[in-house]
């Protein structure tokens, strides 16, 4: 049922004019070298040759395997959870060679929250893998608790479940983010449901997810709600915690950001990216993500109506193209922005100093995308199709633009 191997991926249909000029598909090579640590070749941007898809994880009609999220460790290697009914599991990449070993059952979690970026969340810190996910008793936004579980043996076992909520039920919306700092310091943000309305709450683990401290209100609304079902995200930028989320402010849904410098005692006045709005009386589900790019600048990308922007630092935003669900990962090296087309779409990717985004994969749903903070690669992972079966696909991209120093 669960496979990981690497499969061809046949793109022969070009993307219409209107959504992307001059684009042209990208031609496929046979697959003989590793995952991350051994890939030669390369994308080029656009129209370029690029390695074969790598299979994660498959599955059937009745088992479907959803929502992949990972981080990179110290040393390099991959780490990626994903959900399949109540279940979740885990993968890395091996020490060896760099393929993806055979996923493994790493826990359940009753009437899990899995879908449209609901989902378990991964990262590391030290030698301890934290994972979380929600879920509950009745499920379906009746109720759920934001639960923790960690690992100090490369996921052979996990303890917990822990609860990082701790008023009960107040995280049943289903959406959160989670963020390793350093020395064993982690952070989860979700919305939270135990006041009137929706806000962004967040609580730290000072040991690497073990234990969870008092939780902190980051940001409410003066009117009451932020936007309410858009996945928050969050992200350090050195030693400031950055938290993302949708808004929801005189009608308008538009992508704010909150800072903490003091280990979360205070978060400053929430600001708004970018210098449009999107007036809506609707929740588009779809937030956005956060990255350290070249020069230390923070990179942010997010969804405004039906078109994709990216920031960075104070520029104003750039207009990246029609999408939905953006991702991003960046460091030194450069930075890698994946979208998709529709829901179920194309899945577009777009390095800095590239004109244009390239076509990585057909009908791809909810891509992500990670990369070391000194590696020159970035893998991508998204809900796909193999043998025409629902799968977790990945996909390794180089960072820098070809030419180019």
């Amino acid at each position: 049922m669960l496979e990981s191997h690497p499969v061809k991926n046949s793109l022969q249909k070009k993307l219409p004019k209107k959504e992307i000029h001059m684009l042209r598909c990208l031609r496929l090579l046979p697959f003989g070298i590793p995952l991350l640590l051994a890939f030669c070749l390369e994308l080029t941007l656009p129209g370029a040759a690029h390695a074969d898809v790598y299979t994660v994880a498959s599955g059937n009609s009745e088992q479907i395997p959803k929502q992949p999220q990972a981080t990179v460790d110290a040393s390099g290697a991959v780490h990626v959870v994903y959900g399949m009914g109540n279940e979740v599991f885990y993968s890395r990449t091996a020490a060896v060679d760099g393929r993806f070993v055979k996923p493994v059952r790493a826990f359940a979690v009753p009437n899990m929250s899995l879908g449209m970026r609901r989902g378990p969340r991964i990262c590391v810190t030290g030698n301890t893998i934290v994972a979380t996910a929600i879920g509950g008793k009745q499920g379906k936004g009746r109720d759920g608790d934001l639960l923790s579980w960690t690992s100090d043996n490369m996921g052979a076992t996990w303890s917990g479940p822990v609860r990082v909520n701790d008023v009960e039920s107040s995280a049943r919306e289903g959406l959160h983010a989670m963020a390793a700092g350093t020395s064993g310091v982690v952070w989860s943000v979700w919305l939270d449901l135990r006041d009137p309305g929706t806000a962004i709450y967040c609580s730290r683990s000072d040991d690497g997810g073990k234990t969870w401290g008092p939780n902190k209100r980051a940001y409410s609304s003066p009117e009451k709600s932020v936007c309410e079902c858009c996945h928050p995200s969050a992200f350090f930028h050195g030693k400031a915690l950055i938290v993302m989320f949708r808004n929801s402010l005189a009608g308008n849904r538009d992508m704010f950001v909150t800072t903490s410098v003091d280990n979360g005692e205070t978060f400053t006045k929430a600001e708004q990216l970018g210098r449009g709005h999107w007036k809506l009386n609707a929740c588009p589900m779809d937030g956005g993500m956060l990255a350290t790019g070249p020069g230390g600048q923070l990179m942010t990308v997010w969804r405004r109506e039906g078109s994709v922007y990216c920031c960075t630092g104070n520029e104003r935003e750039q207009l990246l193209g029609q999408g939905h669900q953006p991702w991003i990962a960046a460091n030194e090296n450069g930075s890698l922005i994946v979208w998709t087309s529709d829901r179920i779409g194309d899945l577009l990717v777009q390095r800095a100093g590239n004109e244009a985004p390239a076509l990585l994969a057909r009908e791809a749903q909810d891509p992500i995308v990670v990369c070391g903070p000194k590696s020159d690669k970035a893998v991508v992972f998204w809900e796909g199709r193999h043998r025409s079966q629902p799968a977790i696909l990945a996909e390794s991209v180089n960072l820098k633009v070809p030419g180019k120093k």
